[in-house]
């Protein structure tokens, strides 16, 4: 579960920067207050993209094991690979 909310605020962590850019450039444009949301939000964003790329390697070692074995498998039986 935390992994899906990881890749949810991929997305909406930018979304709310650019939201919080827009309201500091229309209140106050010569004070340059949103860098330290962005600060924030970009070590919240690092974080969730960590996450959620170590869920993509594990799935896709996971995968790469089970293809492995599948080869190995048909190699003994002469049977063609099926990962299916």
């Amino acid at each position: 579960m935390k992994t899906l909310e990881a890749l949810k605020f991929l997305f909406i962590g930018p979304a709310i920067l650019a939201m919080l850019a827009v309201i500091n450039w229309l209140t106050t444009p010569g004070v340059w207050w949103v860098q330290w949301p962005a600060l924030g939000i970009g070590i919240a964003w690092l974080v969730s993209l960590s996450r959620v790329a170590r869920a993509v390697l594990l799935a896709g070692g996971i995968t790469a094991l089970l293809a492995m074995l599948a080869a190995a498998k048909s190699k003994k039986s002469n049977e063609p690979v099926s990962i299916l």
